[in-house]
């Protein structure tokens, strides 16, 4: 997986980078297929932002959460694509493996 960490009106120093590297390793270990993740941090005033864009393969995932703590934004962040790539998975699993209907199997003898 491919992951590329920017910063809006921000540098984004190691302690930031390892952080987000460690929360996006969790959605990793639910779905391995990933293309490519981007993570862009910004801080406005009193509001710091976390966005990203994952690509798995047939579907871009885009996320972003908000919080007054740039970690505690972070870890919203990793909670929301989380439960977006587990949806995306079974969504994936469930119809590759959907029963034939009635009239196909009719149509076919």
């Amino acid at each position: 997986m491919n992951l590329s960490i920017t910063g809006r009106h921000l540098e984004v120093t190691p302690a930031i980078n390892e952080y987000v590297k460690t929360k996006m390793a969790r959605v990793a270990r639910h779905f391995d297929n990933v293309i490519d993740t981007q993570v862009m941090l910004s801080v406005e005033r009193l509001k710091h932002t976390a966005e990203v864009t994952m690509r798995l393969p047939g579907k871009d995932l885009h996320c972003e959460a908000s919080d007054e703590n740039l970690y505690a934004a972070i870890d919203l962040l990793a909670d929301k694509i989380d439960r977006q790539v587990i949806k995306y998975k079974d969504k994936v699993q469930n119809h590759a493996h959907e029963p034939l209907k009635r009239q196909e199997i009719a149509v076919d003898q």
